[in-house]
C-alpha cells in the first residue's frame, strides 16, 4: 500500500472513492499521501456510532488482556511442568543407575525377589479390593 502512495495513486489503488451507507467517503486529497474523509451532515447519529465502536473497542481490548493473563498462566504452568518433568526424568535415570549397579554386584537373583514381592503386593490389593466391594 505504501507503494501506491509515492506513485501517486490513491489509497484504494486508483479505484473509485468507497461511499458507506453512514454517509462517509473517502477521496485522495491533491496529490498529497492524505486521504480526506467528508460526513454527510444529513447522517447525524455518528456519535452515537463512534461511541458505540469505542465500547466495542473497550470490550475488545479487556477480552485481549484477559487472555494475555491466561496465556502468561498458562505459559508459568507449563515451565513448572517441564521443570517438575526433568527432575522426575533424572531421578529414574539415577535410580535405573543404581539398579543396574545393584543387579552387576549381587547378581539376578534380587530382581526376581523384587518382581515376586511386587507381584505378591498386587494381588493382595486385588483381594482387598474385592471383598471391600461387597
Amino acid at each position: 500500500m505504501a507503494g501506491n502512495f509515492h506513485r501517486g495513486g490513491s489509497l484504494y489503488g486508483g479505484a473509485a472513492p468507497y461511499r458507506s451507507q453512514e454517509g462517509l467517503s473517502t477521496r485522495p486529497a491533491g496529490g498529497s499521501d492524505e486521504v480526506q474523509l467528508r460526513i454527510d451532515p444529513m447522517h447525524g447519529d455518528l456519535d452515537d456510532e463512534i461511541t458505540g465502536l469505542r465500547k466495542q473497542v473497550r470490550q475488545l481490548r479487556n477480552v485481549a488482556q484477559e487472555i494475555e493473563t491466561e496465556a502468561t498462566f498458562q505459559n508459568d504452568l507449563l515451565n513448572q511442568l517441564q521443570m517438575t518433568l526433568i527432575k522426575a526424568q533424572a531421578g529414574v535415570k539415577n535410580n535405573v543407575r543404581r539398579l543396574n549397579k545393584s543387579i552387576v554386584q549381587y547378581g539376578s537373583s534380587n530382581v526376581v525377589h523384587v518382581v515376586a514381592f511386587a507381584l505378591v503386593c498386587f494381588f493382595f490389593v486385588y483381594l482387598w479390593s474385592k471383598l471391600s466391594k461387597r
